[in-house]
């Protein structure tokens, strides 16, 4: 019901988005772009190709004004004064194709992104565990018997393929280490994997985009979900990345959330922000305030619709949680 109502509204938007959007900035969020299947990536993150990542970036061109790190700090302290509506644009998780396919496509338009990267995977040193399961979720589409010592491993019961993909693809952080238990058992080698495809960018690759202007920035360790960790573990894997940030000459002003900020509460930012060095963070709940003020909420793009679609629905949304008075973050 939710989502038709929505849809709805979202039809009646006007087709000049920027005058009609409820904040003064826009912060689109993406993972990669690529025209390849990518097998560690399709089955968590529905990434776009490029010419629809292009009519994106086309269509927000039209509307908003994109801005540079600076100029958003500038903006956002009072200090600027565009002539009209920012965007800023953001990726997450440091994936190759930002080398490969994205920047290119960024430098040619004149268009700056901030990519928020995990230490523990550049070099290809590690994969993320929400890649490795998507490669294993890929080989049981695949093979043609499936090894019942895996049902087990999972205690599952019902031997559909469809019930294992999603069990899979279910594991969180915290019992990632069954994903190797599973990739043993599907002959999936994930360091061979990460030899041949590098699915992450390296520290050449990112000094090189940092000198070509892009922003380089931190997004945790190792991809955990905050929400599930305590503020002694926030911190560890928060201060572990702003460490290898400034060791590298990467931009370490700025913190953006792994997966979600929600149920993170007020004290991890009041912790944060002891760092007088750091301007702000990102979470990426969608149009959305946030009661701290320096948490920005970004748009995840990565939804299976067109940027314009996308960015349609969350106004409506946002207008639909304002109603109710719903559309601002609490932290307690």
């Amino acid at each position: 019901m939710k989502e038709r109502i929505i849809n709805v509204l979202a039809a009646f938007e006007s087709g000049n988005i920027g005058k009609s959007f409820p904040l003064d900035y826009c912060l689109p969020l993406y993972h990669s772009v690529s025209d390849k299947e990518l097998p560690h990536l399709k089955h968590v993150i529905r990434y776009k190709t490029t010419q629809q990542f292009e009519d994106d970036l086309d269509y927000m061109a039209r509307n908003f004004q994109f801005v540079n790190w600076q100029e958003f700090k500038e903006y956002t302290s009072g200090n600027f004064k565009p002539q009209k509506k920012i965007a800023l644009l953001t990726f997450d998780d440091g994936f190759r194709e930002f080398y490969d396919v994205v920047a290119p496509i960024l430098e040619r338009k004149g268009i700056y992104a901030c990519n928020f990267i995990n230490p523990a995977f550049i070099d290809n040193k590690d994969m993320m565990f929400r890649c490795k399961a998507s490669l294993l979720a890929d080989a049981v589409e695949k093979m043609k018997t499936i090894d019942p010592e895996i049902y087990f491993i999972l205690s599952l019961k019902n031997t559909e393929r469809c019930v294992l993909q999603k069990k899979i693809l279910s594991i969180n952080y915290q019992e990632k280490d069954i994903l190797d238990r599973l990739a043993e058992k599907l002959e999936i080698d994930f360091k061979t994997y990460s030899k041949e495809f590098k699915p992450y960018l390296t520290t050449e690759e990112l000094k090189e985009l940092t000198r070509k202007g892009f922003g380089i920035s931190s997004h945790s360790w190792d991809h955990p979900k905050y929400g599930d960790l305590s503020l002694k573990q926030q911190m560890e894997t928060t201060d572990k990345t702003f460490a290898y940030l400034k060791e590298n000459a990467f931009l370490y002003e700025s913190f953006a959330f792994p997966f979600t900020d929600f149920e993170v509460k007020k004290d991890f930012f009041e912790e944060l922000y002891k760092n007088e060095e750091i301007y702000c963070s990102f979470g990426c709940a969608g149009i959305k305030l946030d009661s701290v003020k320096r948490n920005y909420q970004r748009i995840p793009m990565e939804m299976g619709e067109s940027g314009v679609q996308t960015l349609k629905k969350e106004i409506a949304y946002f207008r639909l949680k304002k109603v109710i008075n719903k559309n601002t973050i609490i932290r307690e």
